[in-house]
C-alpha cells in the first residue's frame, strides 16, 4: 500500500478488528492533516506477527525518510517503550488512543508516547467508516476486549475487558452501510460471542442480530467473524435456521482437539463440546461450513494429544483453517510450561495445513454443479455465501452475482452464469454476472 496526496499508508497486521480500526484511523489521520505519515497497526498475538511489524517500521523509515511513522496496536499496548525506543518511531499510540481525533493533532504539547491503562476503559464507540463506496465488505465493531486468561494469549492486556457497543448504535451503523450500497456486512471484535454481558438487559449476540435483520431489511449479507465455541445462543441458532441473509459460514475459536490441552490452555470447552455444536448448527443449517483456529505444538503436546487435534478437521468437517505454531508470549502462563521443540510444532503446523488443505479440496469439489450467489470484490473475482474465492468472468464488483460451479483452481473456484439478468448491479437483488 503506497500513500498518495492527504491519503496516510497504513500498514496492518493482525485480526479483522485491526482492520477495521486501520480504516478508522486513516480518516482521523486525514482529518488531522496526516495524509504523508504511515501507520502501524500491530498485532501480538505471535512472536511472529510482532518481528513483522518491527521490519515494517524499519523498512517504512527507509522508503519514507521524512514521514510521520505512528505505531499503535496490540503489541504497541502492551510494550510501548519497546516501539518507543525504535529511532524510526516518532508516536506510538495504544488501542484506545487510536481511535481518537485528538490523539492525530500534531501540537507542541503532545506526548510521544499515549498510551494508558485499557483495563481501566469501560466502554467501546461505535466508530462508523464513511466513504466505503469502494469496499464491497464492510467491518462493523459490535464488542472490544477479551473477560477470559487463556494461558497462551496476551490479547486482553492489549484490548482490555469485554464491552459492547449499544445495541441501537450498530443498527445506525449498519443501515448507514446498507444505503451507501454495501451488500455484505461482517459484525466484528475480540469475542463477540460475549457481546452484550455489559448492555443493560444483557442482549446476547443472536438477540441483537435479530434486531439488526429485522431493522436493516435492505442489508443483502451478514456474515460474523471468529465465535467461541461454548457461547453461541439460541437466538443464533434460530437465525441459522430461519434467515437466508445470514451467510451460513461459521469460523470457531477451537484451538485444540485434546482435551488436556484444552484444559491446559484455560479453554471453557472441551472436545465433545466441539463436535456437539458443529452438529447441533447442521441440524438447524446443513450446508453450513466450519472455519477453526488450531494451534500446533502447544506446551506438553504430545504426539497422540497433536493427534485429536488433526483428527478434529475430518471429525468436525471443517473446512478453512487458520493454524498457528504455537508461540511463547512472555509473561503467560504457557510461556512457563515445558515446551514442545520449535521444529516439531512447525512441522506439526505444516501436518495440519496439509490437512486442511485437502477438506478445502473435498469441499469445493462437493460444488461443482452447484449453483453460487458471489459477492464480487474485484473485477470477476469474488466470495460465495460459504466464504469461498470465486472467479466469475465478467462480473463487476459490487454485484451479488448467480453462478453455476464448473470446477475450482489453486483453492478457487471456477463459475459460469447461471441466468441472464440484466437489471442494474445493485447490491440489493441477485443478478448475473457474464455470460459464459
Amino acid at each position: 500500500m503506497t500513500a498518495t496526496g492527504r491519503s496516510p499508508q497504513l500498514i496492518t497486521f493482525g485480526c479483522r478488528l485491526n482492520a477495521y480500526e486501520s480504516e478508522v484511523m486513516r480518516h482521523l489521520a486525514e482529518n488531522a492533516g496526516l495524509g504523508e505519515s504511515v501507520i502501524v497497526n500491530t498485532c501480538a498475538v505471535t512472536a511472529e506477527a510482532e518481528r513483522q511489524a518491527r521490519q515494517a517500521i524499519r523498512r517504512a523509515r527507509r522508503e519514507r525518510p521524512q514521514a510521520q511513522i505512528i505505531v499503535t496496536g496490540c503489541a504497541a499496548q502492551i510494550d510501548p517503550a519497546r516501539y518507543a525506543a525504535m529511532p524510526e518511531v516518532d508516536r506510538v499510540l495504544g488501542n484506545e488512543e487510536k481511535l481518537q481525533a485528538r490523539s492525530f493533532l500534531m501540537t507542541a504539547d503532545a506526548p510521544r508516547v499515549q498510551v494508558d491503562d485499557i483495563m481501566s476503559v469501560r466502554q467501546t464507540a461505535g466508530h462508523l467508516i464513511d466513504g466505503l463506496n469502494h469496499r464491497t465488505r464492510a467491518f462493523v465493531q459490535v464488542q472490544q476486549g477479551c473477560d477470559h486468561r487463556c494461558t497462551f494469549c496476551v490479547i486482553p492486556y492489549g484490548r482490555g475487558n469485554s464491552r459492547s457497543v449499544p445495541v441501537g448504535e450498530v443498527v445506525r451503523q449498519v443501515r448507514r452501510l446498507a444505503d451507501k450500497g454495501v451488500p455484505e456486512v461482517v459484525l466484528t471484535g475480540v469475542d463477540i460471542t460475549s457481546y452484550g454481558h455489559d448492555l443493560p438487559g444483557r442482549p446476547t449476540l443472536g438477540r441483537m442480530m435479530r434486531r439488526l435483520l429485522a431493522q436493516v431489511p435492505d442489508l443483502p449479507r451478514l456474515r460474523l467473524s471468529s465465535l467461541d465455541a461454548v457461547e453461541i445462543d439460541r437466538d443464533l441458532f434460530d437465525l441459522l435456521a430461519e434467515e437466508p441473509r445470514l451467510m451460513p459460514h461459521l469460523h470457531l475459536s477451537l484451538q485444540s482437539g485434546d482435551d488436556l490441552i484444552l484444559k491446559r490452555m484455560k479453554r471453557r470447552h472441551s472436545r465433545a463440546d466441539a463436535l456437539a455444536l458443529v452438529q447441533a448448527v447442521r441440524g438447524v443449517r446443513p450446508e453450513v461450513v466450519f472455519g477453526a483456529d488450531l494451534i500446533a505444538g502447544f506446551p506438553t503436546e504430545t504426539e497422540a494429544m497433536f493427534a485429536n487435534t488433526l483428527a478434529l478437521v475430518e471429525d468436525c468437517g471443517l473446512t478453512y483453517l487458520h493454524v498457528f505454531p504455537y508461540s511463547e508470549r512472555p509473561g503467560t502462563p504457557a510461556a512457563r510450561m515445558p515446551q514442545v521443540p520449535r521444529p516439531l510444532r512447525k512441522e506439526r503446523a505444516a501436518r495440519l495445513r496439509e490437512a486442511g488443505g485437502q477438506a478445502l479440496g473435498r469441499f469445493l469439489d462437493s460444488r461443482i454443479g452447484k449453483e453460487e450467489q458471489v459477492l464480487i470484490e474485484q473485477q470477476g473475482q469474488g466470495l460465495s455465501e460459504h466464504f469461498a474465492p470465486a472467479h466469475c468472468p465478467g462480473a463487476e464488483p459490487g454485484r451479488i452475482v448467480r453462478c453455476r460451479t464448473i470446477g475450482h483452481e489453486k483453492g478457487r473456484l471456477t463459475t459460469v452464469s447461471a441466468a441472464a439478468d440484466d437489471g442494474p448491479p445493485i447490491a440489493t437483488r441477485a443478478c448475473s454476472g457474464a455470460r459464459p
